[in-house]
């Protein structure tokens, strides 16, 4: 099942996503006549995950410990589908970042591999844009790099853990139509249970919490004007305009 939060007539709904509608109960609404939320109604926490595909470290030419390399993603960056992406000016390098995003569904902690995927309410997009000129030894962690207001998007829903193999979703992600980025959940340097287990080993997950799992090789810059398209296999489709600060 698939799910969505969305505003319409200054009321914040939500709705099932199916047959192309929006239902709530017996009433439909038109995905074109709303403007669409993140899927989660966030108040905890979510964790990033640098480096989650070998592919991605190799094409930057950086070295991976055996561990996962963890952030914090902030909640100031959420925007929903088809929301605008601010770009800052006087940068050098932007780009987006297209990923698997588990939302945790109950209270998790000392949680082992095998039972881990059970604690997942379901799964989305998340697009975890990031400014390369602020990813240095002394930025680390990149929260300027990736904590720029708008730099999260995420959507357009949720679609529950039972419709969806994370270990088998391929990702991909369109500019101006072109594709430029393609990658394969099977390649994660750490599975989204794996990430679980290692996580709850130090820290309680609790419902709504969020693991962005990483994204595959093959970023490249954007510009304000740019309109960008994220698919992962059963979730949907992100779409996002790149626009000026100025």
């Amino acid at each position: 099942m698939k799910t969505a939060r969305f505003a319409y007539n200054g009321q914040v709904m939500e709705a099932v996503y199916e047959k192309e509608q929006l239902w709530i109960g017996t009433v439909a609404y038109d995905p074109d006549e709303v403007m669409f939320l993140p899927p989660v109604a966030h108040t905890g926490k979510a964790i990033g995950v640098a480096l989650g595909y070998t592919d991605h470290a190799e094409e930057l030419e950086l070295d991976l410990p055996e561990e996962p390399i963890l952030f914090n993603k902030m909640p100031q960056t959420y925007i929903g589908h088809k929301a605008k992406i601010i770009a800052p000016p006087d940068i050098d390098y932007m780009h987006y970042e297209c990923e698997l995003v588990a939302v945790i569904g109950r209270p998790a902690r000392l949680v082992k591999e095998a039972e881990a995927l059970n604690y997942v309410q379901g799964y989305t997009i998340g697009n975890d844009l990031t400014i390369r000129d602020f990813v240095t030894n002394y930025y680390r962690p990149p929260i300027k790099a990736k904590g720029f207001d708008t730099f999260g998007p995420l959507g357009p829903f949720l679609t529950t853990a039972d419709e969806i193999d994370p270990a088998n979703v391929n990702l991909r992600t369109y500019v101006n139509g072109e594709l430029r980025q393609e990658g394969h959940s099977s390649n994660l340097r750490h599975s989204v249970a794996d990430l679980i287990e290692y996580i709850t080993a130090y820290m309680t997950l609790n419902p709504g919490d969020m693991i962005w799992s990483g994204t595959p090789k093959g970023i490249s810059h954007i510009y304000p004007g740019d309109q960008l398209r994220l698919e992962v296999s059963g979730l949907g489709t992100l779409e996002n305009e790149v626009v000026s600060s100025l």
